[in-house]
């Protein structure tokens, strides 16, 4: 294949991250949200956001980085942050995934998507930090807006939930401020289970 061959192969495959459907409701609780649905609204988030960061991060590599990190979830799926079970083989899964899905661009592009991936995943860079920290973010405003939906379905508790979140802190003191503020008022208001 020529290397727009390969691109537009690629272009296909991510279309796919449109049937992956997500646990998490969108705000207005009428329906679960897709993972690429989800990948849009974190880059958004970096737009709007980077100001309030821990360390300056370059944005549109960030942006970039949030834009491809679930590509994996085509193969993969989207796992459950709370299922331990399905977590324990979630790296194992999402690297095969990453092989294949970035092995239809041509090598150089391949490259710096696996890179980008990989960075993400790690969480030591400014920028892989606060990407996590938004991605971390949006599934707590989301759960506050449907009243704890996925939560109580789930029987998550609070501790649970600030361990998932914890990350927020390594990427925006300020957003880590804002979502305690959110667990603690789910709590008050109990939409989520101390």
């Amino acid at each position: 294949m020529t290397r727009f061959e390969q691109q537009i192969s690629f272009i296909k495959e991510a279309d796919k991250l449109k049937n992956i459907v997500r646990r998490n409701y969108i705000c207005d609780g009428s329906r679960f949200e897709n993972t690429a649905e989800h990948s849009w609204h974190l880059a958004l988030m970096i737009m709007t956001l980077a100001e309030h960061t821990n360390n300056e991060v370059d944005i549109p590599k960030t942006i970039w980085m949030l834009l491809i990190h679930d590509l994996v979830e085509i193969d993969a799926g989207d796992t459950y942050c709370y299922d331990s079970a399905e977590n324990e083989t979630k790296a194992e899964r999402e690297e095969k995934a990453a092989d294949r899905i970035f092995s239809l661009l041509p090598p150089d592009q391949r490259r710096i998507y696996h890179q980008l991936w990989r960075e993400f995943e790690a969480r030591e860079t400014p920028e892989s930090k606060f990407a996590n920290a938004v991605d971390r973010l949006m599934p707590l405003i989301q759960n506050v807006e449907t009243e704890g939906h996925t939560w109580k379905v789930n029987h998550i508790s609070k501790s649970q939930v600030i361990k998932r979140c914890l990350p927020i802190r390594d990427g925006s003191t300020v957003l880590w401020d804002y979502a305690r503020s959110l667990i603690e008022a789910s709590v008050t208001k109990e939409v989520l289970k101390n």
